[in-house]
């Protein structure tokens, strides 16, 4: 039941976006340069984004030589090339909304631990360099394996290892809680707690319903010409025929380590491996190689076998020797497409999509945000 304050004042926007993830929050802000005087509304089905953007590691990469290796048998060099820049793009974007200090962003390089034979990568580093050549200053990969005895690493697993000097690190939750408080700043109005549950569009708007999550009693219904939807892993469930692929990742964080010797950020497995010094913490996730089945799913939780393995490669691999405890562990919800690229696109004529980040959200949200937001005053 609601009064009339309520009508109208809270239930008819200009534009709507669905998910306060960095894709939402970003499409908002870049809806507000475009639209000065329009009114936005952003509506999440948490209290918290629900998805993957507060729940990753805080990578801010551009991508391993073997991540780029295995995408380059499978799409065109080009295609790759044009992925690679938009993440780059996309942290620029959000390193100059947010402020560097904002967000604790740290420009420590990523490198990519090589556990078997990977000549292969080590001989393809001038090939990824040349593609990339006209768009980066300098050589983007280089060979690190000096660095393995230094860094602690265990040389019987550790078999080379490559360096990437242009990838970075952030506090996630420091880059969501800037760019909420920049929407405010906007007058962008943000409400959590608000599931929605269907969209219904005529000639001239769009019908959100929400409800408050699990609670159908709950429903309100909102108003928008426009809707935006950046709901990532969760978007089948608002509309069933867009094919976006959930997957879990699990993270865990250690107790402080003294004396940690290494910096950046470290990928292995063609990056379904991840871990990076936080305070003196190692911070690791991946694993769902393990189980593709098992992790592509919605539900957060933690699985024995990934999080054993975790620890597994804690104790043999990256810290060897060293005692540790693991203090917390938590899953963030990705979602992905089959070709590993963004869905940007106009699914009708007052609803668009920024879907389908596949794993790389924190480069890639502000970028796709942006070019939703323009697909949808187009």
């Amino acid at each position: 039941m609601l009064s009339i304050w309520e009508k109208e004042s809270f239930l008819e926007y200009d534009f709507i976006v669905i998910g306060a993830g960095i894709t939402g929050l970003s499409a908002a802000l870049s809806l507000r340069e475009k639209k000065p005087h329009a009114s936005i509304l952003i509506l999440e089905r948490g209290l918290l984004p629900t998805g993957a953007s507060t729940k990753n590691a805080g990578f801010a990469c551009i991508g391993t030589i073997g991540e780029k290796l295995h995408d380059i048998s499978l799409l065109s060099e080009e295609r790759v090339v044009q992925l690679m820049l938009k993440r780059w793009e996309g942290l620029q974007l959000t390193r100059k909304r947010t402020g560097d200090s904002n967000i604790d962003f740290e420009q420590n390089g990523g490198y990519e631990l090589l556990l078997e034979d990977k000549s292969e990568s080590i001989n393809k580093i001038d090939y990824l360099n040349t593609l990339l050549k006209p768009y980066f200053e300098k050589p983007v990969y280089s060979i690190a394996s000096h660095l393995i005895p230094s860094f602690g690493f265990n040389k019987k697993m550790v078999k080379g290892m490559v360096f990437n000097h242009v990838d970075g690190q952030l506090h996630s939750g420091k880059m969501i809680q800037k760019l909420w408080q920049l929407c405010g700043e906007q007058h962008i109005k943000i409400i959590t707690g608000a599931e929605v549950i269907s969209l219904h569009e005529s000639d001239k708007q769009v019908q959100i319903v929400a409800q408050m999550l699990n609670s159908p009693e709950s429903a309100i219904c909102f108003a928008a010409s426009q809707v935006l939807v950046c709901t990532n892993a969760f978007t089948q469930k608002l509309l069933s025929d867009v094919q976006v692929c959930p997957a879990r990742g699990q993270v865990l964080i250690t107790s402080p380590i003294p004396d940690l010797p290494f910096k950046g950020t470290f990928n292995f497995d063609e990056g379904y491996y991840y871990f990076r010094n936080l305070n003196n913490r190692i911070l690791f996730g991946g694993g769902r190689n393990l189980n593709f089945e098992a992790e592509n799913t919605t539900e957060l939780k933690l699985t024995e076998t990934v999080q054993h393995k975790l620890e597994w490669y804690l104790r043999e691999m990256i810290v060897p020797g060293k005692p540790f405890s693991i203090t917390e562990r938590w899953a963030g919800i990705m979602g992905f497409g089959k070709d590993k690229a963004p869905e940007v696109r106009r699914y009708s004529e007052r609803i668009c999509l920024g879907v389908k980040l596949n794993g790389m959200g924190v480069a890639l949200g502000s970028k796709i945000g942006e070019e939703l937001a323009l697909l949808s005053i187009a």
